[in-house]
């Protein structure tokens, strides 16, 4: 609703306009009236209009949950207001500078003047006399849907983006006071975490709708595609179970076991896609079951979990490398219509890969190298690790942090278990694995300019306190996590799933016990699994989807167990 207009900069002459239009004004509207067209994700989550104004302004944002008091309500004292919202920034685990836009501007000599306008439009907008015009549709506060932006100026023509985000037509609301600074030629503060908006490719306000539409049911088909389909599966298996009084009860957890394992490749497919969701589900259901059942005609033994981990696996490896939109926008992607994450893999894909990565592996040493070594599977274990971390964590590719600390632990984990080495060597080194690759990662990073969240987070920090700030904030979503009613409702699942592989313990070492490099698998995920529960930001997360395809490898080995049988 304010214009910003800052002064003319001393030495260029430059002028910058930063207009808040009328709620409604669409993509296409921006991209008719000559600007560079995109969307804006407003916040984190669903978040009042005050808090994407002093996210532009601070660039640099945090959840709402992370701040001690809520945002205090605009009343007619602003100085009070003010002072309120500057005291519930310093309770935040990170820099959070409210108005650090104007200050920077202020030091840099750079004046600012803010004009109130009720309903400004793209017609009452400057038509000349600047020298960079961004427009951005007033938030609502009533949804997470990204705002329509636009922005008018040299260099740019075409679909905006930036590094944030990485997605063609979609920029962050952090995103620009960096842009304005750094048209000015000022440097960013540090406190900010955004990145200069540019344009790329040509103008396709088409694209961008389509971007937004598949964004916005991805939250909402994982129930009905992920889920139900899920249950179906189970339910099949169980009916299977019965009505074959046990006899196909192995058969069938082959089959549903793999189908799971799939489940993720058939998502990035959807993706590609981009079905509607009845399209979707159906995909989902029999395309994933179908795949699995060719590969149980095909193989035999550990072979066929190892082909459908492997194929799978390597599908997102390829998408990651190509740089290509697919993961971020399948249902297993970071989801970015939430404000989270805009490229690489999510929490979500972190879990399941890390449990196929790592008990792939050994499902593979188990169906195809049954006489190799402990040294040679040792080397293996040690070796897909190390790959997967590098594609899945490196800020070019996967940019997860996590996944550079959950791979070299499983990974380490299964290796040493493999080998049979001493518990305080292997402690040492499982303790030791995820610095020297958070280290190696972070010089590709400096050394491509990745720019991604490890750069930015760690590496860019100011000192111990700014790195202190980082791990309480993961520490504090990770606590979060656990409350989330969805994810609340599966906890007791969890836990009964941990007491009976207790009791049931010495059934599943028999299990397991007839192949070294499976039980080294399983124990490396298992270690991957609960170390991503603890060092992530989505704990609860982690847990639930990483059990999940533990027991999938789990129910694998008992159907391949000659105990199997004798345990029922």
């Amino acid at each position: 609703m304010g214009i910003v207009l800052p002064a003319q900069a001393a030495a260029e002459g430059q002028r910058v306009v930063l207009a808040w239009v009328a709620h409604g004004t669409t993509v296409t509207e921006l991209a008719d009236a000559g600007f560079s067209p995109g969307v804006m994700s407003a916040g984190l989550g669903t978040v009042p209009p005050e808090q994407t104004y002093l996210d532009v302004g601070q660039g640099n944002r945090v959840f709402d949950s992370l701040y001690d008091t809520p945002l205090p309500e605009r009343a007619g004292d602003r100085p009070r207001w003010w002072r309120e919202v500057l005291e519930r920034a310093e309770s935040a685990p990170a820099e959070i500078e409210p108005g650090l836009l104007r200050s920077t501007l202020a030091e840099a000599g750079v004046g600012a003047r803010f004009s109130e306008v009720r309903r400004a439009s793209l017609d009452r907008l400057p038509q000349t006399g600047y020298d960079l015009l961004i427009a951005i549709a007033r938030p609502t506060g009533e949804s997470d849907e990204p705002l329509p932006i636009g922005i008018a100026g040299p260099g740019f023509a075409g679909n905006l983006t930036s590094d944030s985000t990485r997605i063609d037509g979609y920029v962050l609301s952090t995103d620009v006071a960096p842009t304005i600074l750094d048209r000015l030629g000022i440097e960013v503060p540090s406190q900010m975490s955004g990145q200069p908006i540019r344009a790329e490719g040509a103008v396709d306000p088409a694209a961008i709708e389509s971007l937004v539409d598949r964004m916005d049911v991805i939250s909402s088909r994982r129930g009905p595609v992920i889920g139900l389909n899920v249950v179906v599966w189970l339910v099949g298996l169980a009916l299977v179970a019965l009505l074959s009084r046990g006899r196909l009860a192995r058969a069938a957890v082959r089959l549903a076991g793999l189908s799971v394992v799939y489940l993720p490749l058939v998502l990035l497919a959807g993706a590609a896609l981009e079905p509607g969701e009845t399209a979707e589900r159906l995909l989902v259901l029999f395309l994933a079951p179908l795949l699995a059942a060719a590969t149980l005609l095909l193989l035999r033994g550990y072979r066929a979990p190892a082909v459908a981990a492997a194929v799978t696996v390597l599908a997102y490896v390829v998408d990651m490398v190509s740089g290509s939109p697919l993961t971020s926008l399948s249902l297993l992607g970071p989801n970015p219509g939430l404000g989270v994450r805009f490229y690489g893999i999510g929490n979500e894909l972190e879990a399941v890969l890390a449990v196929l990565v790592v008990a792939g592996t050994g499902a593979a040493l188990a169906g195809f190298a049954r006489r190799a070594s402990a040294r040679t599977c040792a080397a293996a274990f040690v070796a897909t690790g190390l790959a997967a971390a590098f594609v899945f964590a490196a800020g070019r590719f996967g940019a997860d942090v996590g996944a550079a600390i959950v791979f070299p632990v499983g990974a380490t984990v299964a290796a040493f278990t493999v080998a049979g080495r001493g518990k305080r060597t292997a402690a040492l080194a499982v303790v030791a694995a995820p610095f020297v690759v958070l280290a190696l990662l972070a010089l590709i990073d400096l050394l491509s300019g990745a720019n991604a969240h490890l750069t930015r987070s760690v590496l860019d920090a100011g000192g111990l306190g700014d790195l202190a700030d980082v791990a309480q904030r993961r520490l504090q979503l990770s606590a979060h996590s656990f409350g989330r009613p969805v994810l609340l409702a599966f906890l007791p699942v969890v836990l009964a799933l941990a007491v009976t592989a207790y009791v049931k313990r010495d059934s599943l070492r028999r299990w397991v016990g007839e192949t070294a490099a499976m039980r080294a698998g399983l124990l490396g995920a298992l270690a991957a699994t609960v170390i991503g529960t603890l060092a992530n930001d989505s704990g609860a997360l982690l847990l639930e989807i990483g059990t999940a395809y533990l027991l999938v490898f789990i129910g694998f080995a008992w159907a391949e167990s000659s105990w199997a049988g004798a345990d029922r």
